[in-house]
């Protein structure tokens, strides 16, 4: 009978397991959002470690979002922004070598459903938005078509700027936080599709009717319409002769992208 094989067991730092285990106090619900953390020497008492392992805990429980200090005071317990969550959640896929395919088809599921949950449940303040984030968007391609020059970074800002705002209409924190690392590694794509097939007119076109269908509550419409959006910008990816199954390219995608800039 062959022996099972074990892999060798991690040893993780002091600081980390310090890290771990205030945080498992927080998500349980014994440390409770607004709550202060007991001081470092407390803390140090408590573990068994000293001053300055807790205060690298403690730095991990601030990058993560979980704690927040002002001024000089003891931190307390905060909820990490969804972003916040996001931009980690997009390092995490760069790290894991997703290709261009694996995010589009990610995105052709979330987007439309987005879209679909937002016209039952727009209202007229986020209807507002989009339809000045659409005569923004129509002054550049103006520009375009007249051979000014238009800010790539700022177009593509708009054209996410559209779609956050039908995420966040459709009152849903989980479908935002779902579809914002994915949208977040998209914005490399855009800049190279954009200045090659200037492909400016395509992507009002597409906010425009899908606006108009957010503003009937047409379901059936508006999801349709951001699906199609969805699959012109997978032909445009593809139009620029770049590999759809390449990996994702850290450096390429750079640190605006992954929320780290």
């Amino acid at each position: 009978m062959t022996e099972p094989q074990f892999s060798t067991i991690e040893r993780q730092p002091t600081y980390r397991l310090v890290y771990t285990a205030i945080q498992n106090e927080i998500t349980c619900g014994r440390l409770k959002v607004g709550d202060r953390l007991p001081s470092e020497t407390s803390l140090a008492e408590q573990f068994g470690v000293n001053r300055s392992t807790v205060r690298e805990g403690i730095r991990l429980l601030e990058e993560s979002g979980l704690v927040t200090r002002t001024g000089g005071g003891r931190p307390r317990v905060t909820l990490p922004h969804y972003l916040d969550l996001a931009s980690r959640a997009s390092r995490a896929l760069v790290l894991h070598s997703v290709s261009f395919r694996e995010l589009w088809e990610a995105a052709v599921v979330i987007e439309p459903a987005a879209a679909e949950y937002a016209a039952s449940r727009i209202d007229d303040v986020h209807l507002d938005r989009l339809a000045d984030s659409i005569v923004r968007m129509e002054d550049m391609v103006r520009a375009v078509e007249e051979g000014r020059r238009v800010d790539t970074d700022a177009f593509v800002s708009l054209d996410r700027e559209f779609h956050e705002i039908i995420s966040d209409s459709t009152g849903n924190r989980v479908l935002a936080l779902s579809r914002e690392p994915v949208a977040r590694l998209f914005i490399p794509a855009g800049r190279v599709i954009l200045p090659r097939l200037k492909t400016h007119r395509r992507v009002l076109d597409a906010h425009i009717r899908i606006l108009a269908a957010l503003r009937e509550h047409d379901t059936a419409l508006v999801r349709d319409w951001m699906k199609r959006h969805m699959e012109d910008f997978k032909r445009g990816y593809e139009a620029t002769g770049m590999s759809i199954d390449t990996p994702l390219d850290a450096v390429a995608i750079g640190p605006d992208a992954m929320g780290t800039g």
